[in-house]
């Protein structure tokens, strides 16, 4: 099982090229995946990076619940599928964010890598407090979780 944890600036280079932090690549290696697929986000400005054994299984759940002879159904999952990038890190462990997600993403050199279970986010990180909410508002969501889910 994967899980990338934690929150880690990088910078990008002038070619939109960054290391994958050392914590998240250890990771990867263990569980053998070589491959990630990149999207921008479908509900924020930012990127997520999918481990291809991850992103396998979403897709699977996401075709399971669409029927493919339904005309928006079938747009939902072309969107979902059309606009992503298989990302092969090289050697020194850097993936190549390409032009177009720079811009949608408003990224330039400063990124945050957010950790979110099976999935890496990469933030620019000018909008790093986004993701959030506020220490009390969290607080009180979590309660509210733990509390319905204990009355189960």
């Amino acid at each position: 099982m994967i899980r990338f944890l934690g929150n880690i600036e990088a910078k990008a280079d002038a070619k939109g090229r960054l290391f994958i932090p050392a914590q998240f690549r250890k990771q990867l290696q263990i569980t053998s995946e070589e491959k990630l697929i990149m999207r921008k986000d479908v509900f924020q400005d930012c990127l997520t990076l999918y481990p291809e054994s991850i992103w396998n299984e979403d897709l699977n759940e996401l075709r399971s619940k669409l029927n493919k002879w339904n005309a928006t159904h079938q747009l939902i999952f072309r969107q979902f599928v059309s606009d992503v990038e298989i990302i092969i890190p090289d050697g020194n462990g850097r993936i190549l964010i390409p032009k177009r997600y720079l811009q949608l993403c408003r990224i330039q050199n400063d990124v945050r890598f957010i950790g979110v279970d099976n999935k890496i986010e990469i933030w620019a990180k000018e909008k790093t407090e986004q993701p959030f909410m506020s220490p009390e508002t969290f607080g009180n969501a979590l309660e509210e979780i733990m509390k319905n889910n204990n009355e189960l």
